[in-house]
């Protein structure tokens, strides 16, 4: 009786395994580079635009140089340095991404699906409009 129950949950658990990896709609995250630390060259320096003095002042403007690659980036989005500090290793790593990958970097995926997206919804909104235009025609309505 309790064997019947852990093979239940183990096909069930399989079944569901091969939903998620059937999907269709998936990003591959496996490609994404990762950046080490020592590679990097971080600099703070004062930031502009609005804000003031409370801008102005202080140096949160994170410009972080990946070495090897020598692909730099600049982040002044947020008043904190410490987000900054986050958000730029992520737009660095989107950049090195979408330089290594090219047509298979996380954001090429994400477009693609994007576009797949509008251009079934533009097809609905097609087909739906030359059915109407048919019913209509057939009603004697035109």
């Amino acid at each position: 009786m309790l064997s019947g129950r852990i093979s239940f949950v183990i096909q069930s658990s399989r079944a569901f395994i091969n939903i998620c990896t059937a999907s269709k709609h998936t990003i591959d995250y496996s490609r994404v580079p990762k950046i080490n630390e020592n590679d990097l060259s971080e600099q703070f320096v004062r930031g502009g635009g609005p804000g003031g003095s409370a801008v102005n002042k202080n140096a949160n403007c994170v410009v972080l140089t990946h070495v090897p690659s020598g692909i730099v980036v600049k982040c002044h989005i947020s008043r904190s340095q410490d987000e900054n500090r986050k958000l730029a290793r992520e737009m660095l790593v989107d950049k090195l991404d979408a330089e290594l990958n090219g047509e298979n970097s996380v954001s090429a995926q994400k477009k693609r699906l994007k576009e797949e997206k509008y251009k079934k919804a533009d097809y609905k909104k097609k087909k739906m409009a030359q059915l109407k235009e048919e019913w209509k025609k057939r009603e004697g309505l035109l």
